[in-house]
C-alpha cells in the first residue's frame, strides 16, 4: 500500500503542470541571477560576490586543466590505436559475421557533393563483412529528394549490401529535424530486419550526419568494441566527430570555435563515466525499439536518446568510446556574415539542449527502479553543461569588476583591491593551456591531412587574443538567447546549418 501511495505521489508530481515549469525554468533562471549577480548584490554584500567570482575562477582553472589533461590521454590512446588491424581481429571472430550494419544518413537540402563525399569515404571501409546497408534518410518536402536518392544509388548501391530510402512526412506532434527523421527512418530499418530475419540485437545502427567522413576502420573498430562488449544491448559508440573538413575555408572566428570544439570533443572521450554521444554515433537496433526511438517532438537529439535510455535501463546505459577521428563540416555559409548568423543559430539549437534538464527532472520521481544517487549524478552533469555554457564569459571577463563600480567602499577593502588582480592571475594561469590546445589541434589536423602552412602559423597564435570575443558572439550569447526563450516560453525552431 505505501509504494502504491509513493507512485502515486511521484507520479502527480512529476506531471503537474507547476512542476514541469519549474524544471524548464530552473537552470535559464539560475544563469541570469549568477550573470547579474555581481551587480545587485554588491551593494549589501560586495565581499559575498567576490568570494563566488574567485571560487568559479578556481572551478574555471581547474576544468582548463581537467580538458588539457584528458585531451591528452585521449590523443595518446588514438595513436596507440590507429594501427591496431580490427578488420584482421574480427575475422578471426565466426560470431562477427552476422552483425549487419544500417547507417542512416539523416538530411534535409544537403549538396549532392556532400552527402557523395560522406558515402564515398564509408565504402572506402575496411570492414571484412559486406554486411552494411546505407540508409538515406530524406525529408518528403525537400522537392530534389527523388533525384539525389537516384543519383547516389546509382553510384554507390553496388557497394552495399542494400540500399533503403525513406521520405519522412511531419505530423502535427513532430517538430522538424534530426530526431523525427531518424525515427521515421529507423522504423523503416525495424520492418526490414524483420523482414529479412535479421536479429535487432545484432543489428548495428550509425547515426551520420551528411557532414561527417568516418574514417576507414571506423565499421571494423565498431564492431571490435561491439562483439567484446558483453552489455552491448545497453550501449552508444561514438568516436569524436572533429570540425575540421573545411577549417581552411573558414573565417578565423568560426576556425577558432571549431578548433575549442575539436578539444572539447577529444577531451570529452576519455572521461568514461561522464561521456555521453553527440553528432554522429552508433547503438543496436534493439535499444532504439525498447525506447521507442527518438521523441519526435524535440531539437536536440543525441544526448536526448541517451536520456531515454537511461531512464529506461538505468547504470546499464553507457557510451563507449572510439579512439579513431571522424572528420565534419564547420560552419560555412559563404560569405563572414552569413556564416556568423548560421553559426550563431547552431550554437543556439544545441544550446535549447537545456530541454534535456526538464525532461531528466520529470522522471526523477517516476523511475524507482534507478538509485536516486545515479539519476541526480546524471542530472547534475547536464545541468552543469548548460549552466557554465551561458554563465561563462560574463563571470570570468566582467565580473570581477563590477563590486568595486557598484560600492565603491568595497573598493577600499584588501578584498576589493585585490579582487580583479587575483581574477586575473588565476584566468592567465588557465590560458596557459591554450598552448596544449594549439599544438593539439595542429598535429590533430596533420593526421587528418589538413596541413598548416607554415605561413598561417603566427595567425594561429595571434587569433587566440580574441578568444573572449568569439566566445561571447558565438558561444555565451546565442546560449544565454536559448535560456531566455526557454525561460519566456517562446520556443525556438530548427533551421538547418548551412554549410557549402
Amino acid at each position: 500500500m505505501k509504494d502504491k501511495v509513493n507512485n502515486y505521489l511521484a507520479t502527480t508530481v512529476s506531471n503537474s503542470h507547476w512542476y514541469l515549469r519549474f524544471t524548464e525554468i530552473f537552470v535559464p533562471l539560475t544563469a541570469w541571477i549568477m550573470i547579474t549577480m555581481p551587480i545587485w548584490l554588491s551593494f549589501w554584500h560586495p565581499a559575498l560576490v567576490a568570494y563566488f567570482i574567485i571560487a568559479f575562477d578556481l572551478y574555471f582553472l581547474y576544468k582548463s586543466i581537467q580538458t588539457a589533461y584528458y585531451a591528452t590521454i585521449s590523443y595518446k590512446v588514438i595513436l596507440e590505436t590507429e594501427d591496431v588491424p580490427f578488420n584482421k581481429k574480427i575475422e578471426k571472430w565466426e560470431k562477427a559475421k552476422p552483425l549487419a550494419h544500417f547507417v542512416i544518413i539523416p538530411n534535409y537540402k544537403e549538396p549532392l557533393y556532400k552527402l557523395e563525399d560522406t558515402i564515398g569515404d564509408i565504402v572506402k571501409s575496411d570492414y571484412p563483412f559486406k554486411e552494411i546497408y546505407l540508409v538515406l534518410a530524406f525529408e518528403k518536402r525537400e522537392e530534389e529528394a527523388k533525384d539525389k536518392y537516384e543519383a547516389l544509388k546509382e553510384k554507390f548501391g553496388h557497394f552495399f549490401k542494400d540500399v533503403i530510402v525513406s521520405y519522412h512526412v511531419l505530423v502535427s506532434n513532430e517538430v522538424p529535424g534530426k530526431a523525427s527523421n531518424q525515427t521515421f527512418a529507423s522504423r523503416i530499418v525495424s520492418d526490414y530486419v524483420r523482414a529479412h530475419g535479421l536479429s535487432p540485437e545484432e543489428t548495428v545502427v550509425t547515426i551520420c550526419d551528411a557532414d561527417s567522413r568516418l574514417p576507414i576502420n571506423y565499421f571494423s573498430y565498431l564492431t571490435y568494441e561491439f562483439i567484446k562488449d558483453v552489455n552491448r544491448k545497453y550501449h552508444f559508440y561514438w568516436a569524436p566527430v572533429f570540425l575540421y573538413n573545411n577549417f581552411w575555408q573558414l573565417p578565423f572566428f568560426v576556425r577558432m570555435q571549431a578548433t575549442l570544439s575539436s578539444i572539447l570533443r577529444l577531451a570529452f572521450l576519455s572521461q568514461k563515466e561522464r561521456l555521453i554521444q553527440l553528432s554522429t554515433y552508433s547503438t543496436n537496433l534493439w535499444l532504439l525499439e525498447a525506447v521507442n526511438y527518438w521523441d519526435v517532438d524535440i531539437i536536440p537529439e543525441d544526448w536526448h536518446i541517451f536520456f531515454q535510455a537511461f531512464f529506461a535501463f538505468g547504470d546499464k546505459v553507457r557510451t563507449i568510446p572510439l579512439y579513431t577521428t571522424t572528420n565534419g563540416d564547420a560552419v560555412y555559409s559563404g560569405n563572414m556574415f552569413k556564416t556568423l548568423v548560421n553559426r550563431y543559430e547552431q550554437e543556439k539549437r544545441w544550446a535549447w539542449g537545456v530541454t534535456d534538464i526538464s525532461y531528466a527532472l520529470s522522471r526523477l520521481f517516476t523511475t524507482p527502479h534507478i538509485p536516486m544517487k545515479l539519476k541526480l549524478k546524471r542530472i547534475f552533469l547536464l545541468t552543469e553543461t548548460h549552466l557554465l555554457w551561458p554563465t561563462s564569459f560574463f563571470i570570468l571577463t566582467l565580473s570581477a569588476s563590477v563590486p568595486p563600480l557598484v560600492n565603491p567602499l568595497f573598493k577600499r577593502t584588501v578584498l576589493g583591491f585585490i579582487l580583479p588582480q587575483l581574477s586575473g592571475l588565476i584566468l592567465t594561469i588557465a590560458s596557459l593551456t591554450l598552448i596544449l590546445y594549439i599544438y593539439l589541434d595542429i598535429t590533430l589536423r596533420k593526421r587528418l591531412k589538413i596541413e598548416t602552412k607554415l605561413i598561417s602559423m603566427p595567425l594561429l597564435f595571434v587569433q587566440w587574443y580574441l578568444l573572449p570575443v568569439i566566445s561571447f558572439l558565438l558561444s555565451s550569447l546565442p546560449a544565454l538567447d536559448a535560456h531566455t526563450r526557454l525561460l519566456i516560453g517562446k520556443k525556438i525552431t530548427y533551421k538547418v546549418t548551412e554549410k557549402v
